[in-house]
Order: structure tokens, then sequence, then C-alpha cells
């Protein structure tokens, strides 16, 4: 049986009020990983659309011979995504269920909630003079409200609009402690149901990154040629949160997350500015205690804390200048654990592509009006920027593997003869143990840099450079650094490289590399180690495509390799180190050389290489004959391969060694039941994206058709993952959707009465 794990990274855009149908794709992405749990726990879970997914993974199992689990480690999002993202990450790293929050969203989630108490029009002369706006608008003959709204909620929207035409204006009409309360409203209910599991295995992390923007801005240093420094203003800012993997989970306190879901939702001129002091005050109203508030501060706004301005910085709308944050979740991608072959997916949520927040005028017009060019400017053009850039940015790294990949093994038959010239074609017969591992090794490293002659010079300073910035991140991550300091920091480690002798042009020449510099190698180079055993693994699942080897001792294999990758990979945590280790990367500037000597020995690398011999020695020895062959070119050809690849990978190695596939999640793409995409379906698109704040009909319709979207899109997605010449019987797939709409429909039938239509509706289209 060949496992495989799913990986996803979401990155949920904004979407003002169609936070709603986004909330119904997140549900069912919390669904689909509460079912590959039951699928790999051996349970069957309840008859929603969750059971639709166990039996579509037992399905791949039995008919493709692939276990697949499916896991969501990193969500990033902005605005209505950012919300969504806060609560899902909750659930997934608590146990705790989503239900709760559905409720939430129909019966709260509406304009009479959030217009804050004192922006109410106070009776019906309040601005007298909108009413006729207000009557034109939701009356007009052919208007949004006759032509898109059901005609029982037509009366419904037409008074709710009336009064957020006539609330008072110029003011941001929704307010801001009424939302944060909403918001610990549904982590309470949250909490009131009992927790399960964590939706991921101890050791696999979860990250979460919330985009914010920071009104103001704060001063940030840039370093030129001349002047030597300036001053800018940024004002994107990324919350991240993050549960480490270990137990107990968290990611943060309540008041935390709330302080990011609140934020990252100050749509500008709906909501006003987030403030602390706003949320102290309803924290202060409910009793709730903060006790780790100046710590968060500290961490998330450092410059405004050391400026005595945390309380008062003016945080808006994520998706201002942030929209579609892939850039933090690239980079959560770095030293990602693996146990499995891993398919990683970047699937975005955009509940609108190719429609705007905000519509002044018509789209058709050759030359922008006025209001319509000052808006844009504003707020239109940045927020809907395309993601070209980051998605050139995913493929360039894919590229990069899957050309690091053509280059292995072109050069491959050419590495294996060089070992086997220089161990002799007997050596393979010896089973390894870990003494001869050791000494193969050693000797293999030796022969891969008298081989390279001038080309390992250059390999070994863009090793030792590599080396360095790693434990420069490390030292300063651990002494908490920031700005000037990291650069002062990265300078005295240089000097100490220098006292050592590194620079000197024997250290890392033609000829191999000094005694000097293999002893820095054995106590620092960790990343070396790191990119060998994810060589191993890529070699394995080459000889697991190849189905000529027994699966016990293979997986055997994969166990000791992904073991020893892991107990590596565990000197990369923060939480590895003690405290007295922090408290010496703290006086890297003054001492570099006690802090690279205190780093060297709570790393303990060559305690580390022993129990991987040992492991590995073991596993390779219980490979059969030729697939042990194999493994061995592999390990001991890994130098080999590192002096002709590691330029191409710009000294950053390979985490999860598959190149990255993106996935969409959008009305469009899911057309299943209905085509037309998101004008045939969401009602949430009208009033420049509030609609569904307006009636709970709208509401409704969108976190059903949010649901229908999600379970559809997922099975695309969860059936790509199956091997290349392998595939489910005919009709299998769609079978599996129409299941998984039923359930939908079934679940949610009693829950949405006020959109009797829509189910006869999707009733006759499903079939």
């Amino acid at each position: 049986m060949r496992e495989k794990e799913l990986r996803l990274a979401l990155v949920c855009y904004g979407g003002i009020s169609l936070a709603i149908y986004m909330h119904g794709i997140t549900k069912e992405i919390w669904r689909l990983a509460r079912a590959s749990r039951a699928f790999h726990d051996a349970l069957t879970p309840a008859t929603t659309s969750q059971r639709v997914y166990r039996e579509l993974l037992a399905a791949i199992e039995a008919e493709t011979g692939v276990k697949l689990r499916v896991l969501v480690d990193i969500i990033a999002g902005a605005s209505a995504g950012g919300i969504n993202g806060v609560f899902l990450a909750q659930a997934i790293a608590s146990g705790k269920s989503l239900e709760p929050l559905t409720d939430l969203w129909l019966e709260r989630a509406d304009v009479d909630v959030l217009l804050a108490p004192d922006k109410r029009p106070v009776s019906r002369f309040t601005k007298f003079w909108a009413t006729p706006i207000a009557w034109a608008v939701a009356r007009r003959t052919g208007g949004p409200v006759e032509t898109t709204v059901a005609p029982e909620a037509q009366q419904e929207v037409s008074a709710k609009l009336s009064r957020f035409v006539r609330s008072k204006w110029f003011q941001p009409p929704f307010g801001g402690k009424g939302f944060v309360r909403l918001i610990l409203d549904a982590f309470e209910a949250m909490d009131a149901l009992p927790a399960e599991k964590p939706l991921l295995p101890e050791g696999q992390p979860l990250d979460l990154f919330v985009t914010v923007t920071d009104f103001h801005g704060h001063p940030q240093g840039l370093r030129l040629n001349s002047p030597a420094a300036i001053v800018e203003t940024e004002h994107r800012l990324t919350l991240p949160f993050t549960d480490h993997g270990a137990e107990p989970r968290e990611l943060g306190a309540t008041a935390e997350l709330t302080f990011a879901a609140r934020a990252t939702a100050s749509f500008p001129g709906a909501f006003p500015p987030f403030t602390v002091g706003e949320l102290d005050g309803v924290l202060e109203e409910r009793g709730i205690a903060w006790p780790g508030r100046d710590a968060f501060l500290k961490r998330v706004l450092p410059r405004h804390y050391a400026a005595g301005t945390a309380e008062t910085t003016a945080l808006i709308d994520g998706s201002v200048l942030a929209n579609a944050p892939f850039g933090p979740a690239v980079d959560a991608l770095r030293d990602r654990p693996a146990h499995r072959e891993v398919d990683r997916r970047f699937v975005y949520i955009d509940p609108k592509p190719g429609v705007r927040s905000i519509r002044m005028g018509s789209e058709n017009d050759a030359v922008p009006g006025f209001f319509r060019t000052i808006f844009g400017a504003l707020s239109d053009i940045p927020r809907e920027q395309p993601i070209r850039d980051n998605l050139e940015a995913i493929e360039a790294r894919s590229r990069r593997i899957r050309r690091l990949r053509r280059i292995v093994d072109a050069i491959r038959p050419q590495v294996e003869a060089a070992i086997e010239s220089d161990f002799g074609r007997t050596f393979f017969l010896d089973k390894p143990t870990p003494q001869r591992l050791a000494a193969w090794r050693s000797k293999a490293q030796n022969f891969a840099a008298a081989e390279a002659g001038y080309a390992y010079a250059s390999y070994g300073q863009l090793k030792l450079s590599g080396i360095v910035d790693e434990i420069a991140q490390m030292l300063t991550t651990l002494a908490g650094h920031k700005g000037d300091d990291d650069m002062a920091l990265r300078r005295a480690l240089w000097g100490e490289v220098r006292v050592l002798g590194l620079n000197d042009p024997d250290a890392l020449s033609a000829t191999g590399a000094s005694d000097a510099a293999i002893a820095f190698f054995r106590d620092h180079d960790l990343l070396f180690r790191v990119r060998r055993l994810r060589f191993m693994l890529r070699r394995l699942s080459q000889i697991e495509e190849l189905g000529e080897c027994d699966a016990d001792s293979l997986n055997a294999a994969r166990d000791a390799v992904y073991d020893t990758l892991g107990d590596y990979l565990e000197r990369e945590r923060i939480e590895f180190y003690a405290p007295e280790i922090a408290a010496l990367a703290g006086q890297t500037i003054a001492d570099p050389a006690a802090a690279l000597s205190a780093l060297a020995k709570a790393r303990d690398l060559k305690s580390a290489d022993t129990r991987a011999e040992q492991r590995l020695a073991e596993a390779l020895a219980a490979l059969p004959k030729p697939e042990r062959r194999t493994m061995l070119f592999a390990y001991l050809g890994f130098p080999f391969y590192d002096i002709a690849t590691l330029p191409l990978l710009q000294g950053e190695g390979l985490d999860e060694f598959d190149p990255i596939k993106v996935d969409r999640i959008a009305p469009e793409d899911a057309q299943s039941i209905r085509e037309g995409g998101v004008e045939a379906t969401l009602k949430g698109i009208e009033f420049n994206s509030f609609g569904a704040f307006f009636s709970r009909v709208y509401r409704e319709n969108d976190y059903l058709w949010g649901r229908l979207h999600g379970a559809e899109r997922l099975i695309d997605i969860i059936v790509s993952t199956i091997p290349e010449g392998k595939r489910l019987a005919p009709g299998r797939v769609a079978e599996f959707k129409r299941r998984a709409f039923r359930a939908v429909i079934e679940e949610e039938r009693d829950r949405l009465t006020n959109i009797p239509d829509l189910f006869a509706e999707l009733e006759g289209e499903i079939g």
C-alpha cells in the first residue's frame, strides 16, 4: 500500500458579506479533515458529507492502492477570509466544532445587528432626505431587490436598506465593539461543545497568518549605498499564529484570535478602525482576562510597542494591501516535517473572481468619472490586483525542483559508476552496520570533494554561507533581535568565521575542505543532513513506483528515514532550545564564539548522526539486495548530487520535495449543479458585496452554495492526487459528487427554512 499525504495550504480572500459563502466552503474543508482522521482511525462518521469523503478515501485505497491522508496545515487569510481562516484554524488545532459558527453567521451577520447603536436612525424623520433614495433603490421596478431577492424576503430587505441608508453617515455605520462581541460569542459557542482530537497528527504544526493594514504605518529602515540608510513607512502587517505541532495544541488565547479576526475585517467605511483599546473594553465588560497581552502586543506590533503606541495603533482591513496572502503561506513551507510522500497543494478561495468589491459607475466606461477614479485608486485597484506574482513565484519554485530532478536523473549513471569504482563491486554484498555506514559516508564525502575539483571551492563557499545564514536566523529568533541588531549579529558571526580560518583560500579549495572547515561542518551543517535524507525519501518513492519491492521492508526503510529526518528537523524549532541558549544568543554580537559553541552543544549533531546511522543501517540491511544497492547509491552518492544541484537551489535545499500544485475554489470552478458562476448562484454580491448582510434569505442561499461548491471542488482535488496511470472506475467521481450534494442538502434542510424554492431547484438539478 502506497501511503500519501495531501497537504492543503489555504489562502482565503476577502469578500465582505460573502464571508458567509466562504464559511460554507471552510466548513466542508473541516468536514474533509475530520473524514480523513476517521478513515485512518477506522471510524465511521455521521451521515453527512463527511461520510462521503471517508468512503471516497476508502475507494481510492481499494481501487488504486493509495492510502491518502488529508491535512490542512497552513491557513492564510485577509478580511472575510481572515475571519473564516481564524475559526477554521481553531477548529483544526483544538478539535472543536464549527457547527455553532453557522448559526451565528446566519442569525447575526445582519445589518440590523451590525449597525452601531449610536448610528441607528432614531425615528422615521432621521435623515429624511435619504428616504427617497432608499425607496428608489428598494422599490424600483427591475431594481436589485425586485430582481434578486425572493418575493417573501423583499419587504425585509427594503426595510433594512431604508434603515441602513438613513443611519448616521460620514461615520462607519457598523459597530466595532458589537463586532468584537460577535466574535467572542462565536468562540464561546465553540468552547461550549465537547472537543475531539485535533485534526493534525502530533508533530505536524499548524500555521495561521492573518493580514491587517496599519493605517498610519510604521517606520522601516532600508540600507542603500548613499545615503547609507533611509526610512520608509510600512503599512502591511501579518499576524502569525502557530501551535508548533506540540500537545496541548494552542494557536493563541481567545483575545489574541479575536484581535486578528476583528482587525483583518475592518472594511474601510463600514467598520471603524480597530484598536487594542476597543478589545480591552469588551474584555473588561465580560470579565475575560488576557494575561499574555503585553507579550502578544510586543510580538505582533514590535515597533509600536517599543514606541508606546501599540494601544492606539489603528488597524484596518487586511485586504486593502494584501487580499491574497500567498507570501506568508509559501514561507511557512520551510522545514515542514514529513512522514510519508507529500502532495502539496495551495488552495485559494476566491468567492467572486472578476467581480469588484466596490463598483462605481459602469465597468464599460472608456474614461472613468471623478468618483470612480478616486474610489478605484483608494480601494478597488489595490484590493483586486491579480495574483500572477504569487503564482509565478510558486511556479518558479516548482520549476526549480523539476530542473533539479532532471539533473539528478541525468548524472545518476556517472555518480553510481564513480561510487562503484571507488568502493569496488563487492562492496554492496556487505550488509551495512552503523560503523560501516559512518566510514562509508566519510569516504564518499572525501571522494566527492576530490572528484569535484575547482567546483568544490564555489560549492563549499555557498554551503558555508547557507550554514551561517541558518545559524544567524536561529540566533536572531532566539534572541528576539530586530532590524539593525540582525545585521550586527550577522557581521559578528562572519567575523568569527574569519577567526576560525574558514575564509582562508585553502579552507575550501579544489583539494577539498580543511580540517577546520570539516570540524565546522560537523558541528553546524544541519542543512546538508536534511537535504540528504529528503533525497533518500525521493529515491524510496521511485522504488515504490516500480512496485517490485515488498511493502513491509519498504515501509520500514521509509519510517527509518522519516524518523531520522524528524530528529534533525527538531533542531530547527525554537522549542528545542533551553532558555539559557536564548540568553547566550542575545550575547552573540559581543561574543559570537560562545554563542556558536552553545548552539553546537545544544544541537549535538554528532549524537544525532550516531542515532541516524543506527536506524538507517538496520533499515537498509532489511531491504532486498537490489533496493539496498539503490539506497546505498543514493546515500553515499548524495555529496556528488549536492555539489551539482545546491547552486541551482540558491543554497536553500528542498523541503517538501515535489513541485507545488495550485487549485482554486470559486463559483466559476464548480458547475456540476449549475452553470453561470457567481452571478447565477450567490446573492451576497449585491449592494457592492454587502448583500448578504441585508437578508437571512441571502445568507442561507450563499451558505448552502458555499457547502455545495466546496464539496465539489474538494472531491476534484482529492481525485487529482491519484497517481498517473491509475483511476477510479468510470462514473465513480460523478456519483461521489451527487452523494455529497444530497448529504449537504439533507443536513441543511431543517436549518435553512427560508429558501424552500432553492431546495426544490437543487433537487431537480442534482438528479
